[in-house]
C-alpha cells in the first residue's frame, strides 16, 4: 500500500522499500529526511507540469542522490554525485530493472548539481533536480502551497537544515577537492576552508600545453 505525502504516494513496492532501509542505514536524519523531501518536492512539481514520471524510478534517484557524500559509498577521487549515481545504477540492476532505466537513474543523480540540463532530459532525471533546487536552494516556492509544504515538513523535519547540508556538503568532499572543479561544490569547500584554492578555467586554457 503506497505511503501518500502532500498528495503525493510513494510506491509501496518491494523495490521502494528496501532502497528506503538502504538509505536509512547509511544516511544521517539529515541527508534522510531531505531526501525523501527532494522526491516530494520534484514529484508534486512534476505533477504541476503534467510531466509522466515513473514513481520507482524517481524515488530511487531521490533516495540515492546524496549518497556519495556518506562514508559507505564516498570514494577519493570522482565527484560524490557519480558515487551515488553508481550506487544507485547498481542497486536498480539488481533489482530487475533495465539497464535503460539504470542510465536515467544514473544521470538524474550524476546532473543534480548542473543547473538546468537535467530540466530537458526524462522526467525522472528532472525530478530530482526540481527537489534538489526547491528543498537546498528554496527556488520555486511559490508553486507549493501552504499546506502541502507543512504536510511534508511535518513528515520529513528539516532542523538547522541550510546549516547541516553545508555541513554535510564540506564532509563528503573535504577529502577530494578537486573533484569540486567545474562545480558550484566549490563555493561550499571556498566557504569552509581559506586555504582552498579553485582551479581557474582562463589559467587551465592560458596555461596548458599547447604552443600558441
Amino acid at each position: 500500500m503506497s505511503e501518500i505525502i502532500a498528495g503525493i504516494g510513494i510506491p509501496g513496492t518491494e523495490l521502494v522499500r528496501e532502497a528506503t532501509t538502504l538509505v536509512r542505514s547509511t544516511a544521517d536524519e539529515t541527508l534522510f529526511h531531505h531526501s525523501r523531501r527532494v522526491f516530494l518536492w520534484g514529484s508534486l512539481k512534476a505533477a504541476a507540469r503534467r510531466l509522466d514520471v515513473d514513481p520507482e524510478l524517481a524515488y530511487v534517484g531521490a533516495l540515492f542522490h546524496d549518497l556519495g557524500l556518506t562514508a559507505r559509498y564516498a570514494t577519493k577521487d570522482r565527484r560524490f554525485e557519480i558515487d551515488g549515481a553508481e550506487a544507485a545504477r547498481t542497486f536498480l540492476l539488481e533489482h530487475g530493472r533495465s539497464e535503460e532505466d539504470a542510465r536515467t537513474v544514473w544521470l538524474a543523480i550524476a546532473l543534480h548539481t548542473t543547473p538546468e540540463v537535467p530540466l530537458h532530459l526524462a522526467p525522472e532525471v528532472a525530478v530530482v533536480t526540481l527537489g534538489v533546487e526547491t528543498d537546498v536552494l528554496g527556488f520555486g516556492l511559490d508553486e507549493i502551497t501552504g499546506e502541502q509544504r507543512a504536510e511534508v515538513v511535518a513528515a520529513h523535519p528539516r532542523p538547522d537544515f541550510k546549516n547541516r547540508i553545508l555541513r554535510a556538503f564540506r564532509d563528503g568532499m573535504a577529502a577530494r577537492p578537486d573533484t569540486t572543479f567545474g562545480t558550484m561544490n566549490d563555493d561550499v569547500l571556498a566557504h569552509f576552508d581559506p586555504s582552498f584554492t579553485r582551479k581557474d578555467f582562463v589559467r587551465i586554457i592560458q596555461d596548458n600545453a599547447w604552443p600558441e
